[in-house]
C-alpha cells in the first residue's frame, strides 16, 4: 500500500510499500516489521473510481481539491458546515460530468457527534475504503471586542475546536478506512490543511497560530507512527488561488518533496525558508521570542535573515 499524508500548510506524506494493520496499537508496534518493496517516491494518485472524502469542500481549497479529484473520475464525499454552499458546489461538479458519484453531508468538524452520526452512512457508500482523506478546516476567530486574547478563553476554545480538533475528529472517524491493510496494493492519501502562520508564528492572532502549529505537529506524529514520509506545503490564504495551491501540491508531491512551501506572491521560496530558519534560531540562540517582529530586533533580524544560507 502507498499512503500519502498531505498537510495550506499542506502536509503531504507517502507510505511506500508498508502494510498497516487495522488496529492502532498493532499498527504502531508492527508496521516497521512489515515492509514491501520500495519503489521510490510516488505522486498522489488521482485515479478513476477511487473515493475522496473532503471536509470544507464547499469552497476554497476544499472545493478546488474536489474539482481536481472529479476531473480524474474520482467519487466524492463532500462535507461542509454550510448547507447552501455545499449544495451549490455539488451541483457545479455534477453539471460538469455525470459519471463519478457525489455525496454530500452537512457537518461541523468541531463536533464529534456530527462525525459519529454520519460515519455509518459514509462507510456504507465506500465499502472498499477511502482512497483520499482530505481534512480541511479553518476558523479565523478574534477576541471579543474590548478584550485581549488573554482575557477571552472562548476565543481560544472556538479556534482550537475547528482548527485542531476538527482534524483529530476526522482522523478518529476515518483513518482506519484509509489504512485498511486488506488493500495493500492500492495507493491512498491523507491530506491535512494548515497555515504558514503555524510555522512562522507572526504576532496578532495567537490562537490561530497555535491551532495550526498543532496541526503540523499532529501530521508529523501521524507520519512517524505510520512510518511514512511527510511532505508539507505552506501557503497564506488569499495570496494564491485555491486552484493554484492544489495544483502546486500535486506537482510537489509528484516530485517527491518532503516539506513543500507554497509561494505566496509576496516573497520567494528561499525567503520563506530563511524566515523559518530564523524563527527556529530564536530557540537555538536564546533570542527574545518572535525576535523578527520586535522593534529593537527588526533591523538585526532583517540583516541576519538575509545572510542565512538555506540552500536550494
Amino acid at each position: 500500500m502507498q499512503l500519502t499524508l498531505c498537510c495550506a500548510v499542506l502536509y503531504c506524506a507517502m507510505l511506500h510499500g508498508i502494510i498497516i494493520t487495522p488496529s492502532l496499537p498493532d499498527r504502531l508496534s508492527k508496521t516497521s516489521h512489515h515492509r514491501l518493496n520500495h519503489h521510490g517516491h510516488q505522486s498522489l494518485r488521482f485515479r478513476s473510481g477511487a473515493t475522496a472524502l473532503i471536509t470544507g469542500a464547499a469552497s476554497g481549497i476544499g472545493f478546488a481539491a474536489a474539482q481536481l479529484c472529479h476531473q480524474h473520475g474520482m467519487n466524492l464525499i463532500l462535507l461542509d458546515i454550510d448547507s447552501a454552499q455545499l449544495t451549490t458546489a455539488a451541483k457545479t461538479l455534477t453539471d460538469n460530468a455525470t459519471t463519478p458519484k457525489i455525496h454530500t453531508f452537512v457537518l461541523d468538524v468541531s463536533k464529534r457527534e456530527d462525525w459519529t452520526r454520519h460515519k455509518p452512512a459514509i462507510l456504507t457508500l465506500c465499502p472498499q475504503g477511502i482512497d483520499l482523506l482530505m481534512l480541511n478546516a479553518g476558523r479565523l476567530a478574534r477576541p471579543t471586542e474590548g478584550k485581549t486574547p488573554w482575557e477571552d478563553p472562548e476565543y481560544f476554545e472556538s479556534t482550537f475546536a475547528t482548527n485542531t480538533f476538527g482534524y483529530t475528529n476526522g482522523l478518529a472517524a476515518f483513518l482506519e478506512s484509509v489504512t485498511d491493510s486488506s488493500r495493500s496494493d492500492t495507493p491512498r492519501a491523507v491530506v491535512l490543511t494548515g497555515s504558514k502562520q503555524g510555522i512562522t508564528n507572526p504576532p496578532g492572532n495567537p490562537a490561530y497560530n497555535a491551532s495550526k502549529s498543532a496541526v503540523k505537529t499532529i501530521a508529523e506524529h501521524l507520519s512517524y507512527d505510520l512510518h511514512v514520509h511527510i511532505r508539507m506545503s505552506v501557503c497564506i490564504s488569499g495570496c494564491w488561488t485555491p486552484e493554484e495551491t492544489v495544483a502546486f501540491m500535486a506537482k510537489k508531491m509528484a516530485a517527491g518533496s518532503f516539506y513543500i512551501i507554497c509561494p505566496d506572491n509576496e516573497v520567494t521560496e528561499e525567503m520563506d525558508r530563511k524566515r523559518i530558519a530564523w524563527a527556529s534560531g530564536d530557540v537555538i540562540h536564546d533570542r527574545p521570542a518572535l525576535s523578527r517582529w520586535r522593534a529593537d530586533w527588526k533591523e538585526k533580524a532583517a540583516k541576519g535573515i538575509e545572510k542565512l544560507d538555506v540552500g536550494k
